[in-house]
């Protein structure tokens, strides 16, 4: 019986021929019967990618066979079967595309001037005895079905809105103030945080792993709220069956986790909406649109 699996994963290090690393991926997935998506740059490898569980055991052995990815960090999650149509390997100026990539330093370690990482078990430590304030490093769709406690959620589309939101002053107040950036496998908050660093942010944390790997330890017992947004046909993901419903309906208000891609083929826009109005949320171009709330 095959055993569905997905694999989110990524790596700071200097890469000398990322082309190279390119087609020995492609040809790496395409022998495995593997779908997804992986992103390569000078500076590592972004991936997430899906097939049977022997084969993606087949994967992590040989990707690690590779020195600069020896000590890459998996992360596994469960599968529902063909998660991922395709498969996409691309080289990129960034493996997380924030328009930056010339304030990105990275050598064998990782990121250089990055946010000191925190466990799930050091981030419940250092919550115990300070106040923190919790950073987003995703955007407000995300955010809407999952985030932490009290947690500020930036107003970007995407990533590359990241740097003009920390430019923009908003949040200096928080420059003296210990903070902890997170994300959903930890990738987005590697460069967040060094970002914030280099723009004068004193006390920089960031969750090492990411919303995976603290859900993976604490499930819904700690200060995670809600569901997690991934990246895939699933869309989103519960840590138990104890997991809150945080967000509503941008058609009625409704509690739900349902996230869906906007039904105009021209648009790439996503929702947050209710089992009831899943096939008809669409964004202001189609006609049964209602405005999008994020709640």
């Amino acid at each position: 019986m095959a055993v569905p699996k997905i694999l989110l994963f990524y790596v700071f290090t200097p890469l000398a021929d990322p082309e190279a690393v390119r087609l020995w991926q492609r040809d790496l997935c395409e022998s495995l019967g593997l779908g997804g998506r992986i992103i390569l740059s000078k500076d590592g490898m972004n991936g997430t990618v899906g097939g049977e569980l022997r084969d993606v055991k087949r994967y992590i052995r040989k990707t690690r066979e590779y020195p600069a990815f020896t000590n890459i960090d998996f992360k596994w999650s469960e599968g529902e079967g063909n998660d991922f149509p395709r498969l996409s390997v691309k080289v990129r100026d960034e493996i997380v595309s924030f328009g930056a990539p010339g304030e990105l330093q990275v050598d064998e370690n990782g990121v250089v001037g990055g946010g000191t990482k925190l466990s799930p078990e050091e981030l419940h430590e250092l919550v115990a005895r300070t106040d923190v304030t919790f950073f987003d490093g995703r955007n407000p769709i995300e955010a809407a079905i999952g985030k932490f406690t009290d947690a500020i959620v930036p107003d970007v589309d995407t990533t590359r809105d990241f740097v003009a939101e920390l430019d923009s002053g908003k949040y200096d107040h928080l420059k003296n103030t210990p903070v902890v950036t997170y994300c959903t496998g930890g990738i987005r908050c590697e460069v967040l945080s060094s970002l914030m660093r280099s723009r004068g942010f004193g006390e920089v944390y960031q969750l090492d792993g990411g919303i995976v790997r603290y859900g993976e330890k604490f499930g819904d017992a700690g200060l995670w709220n809600g569901s997690l947004y991934v990246f895939d046909k699933r869309m989103a993901i519960d840590f138990t069956a104890d997991a809150k419903t945080i967000g509503h309906c941008s058609q009625c208000g409704a509690a739900t986790r349902r996230i869906e891609n906007c039904h105009n083929p021209a648009c790439r826009e996503q929702f947050v909406v209710c089992d009831e109005h899943a096939a008809t949320v669409a964004c202001a171009a189609h006609p049964f649109i209602a405005s999008l709330t994020v709640q």
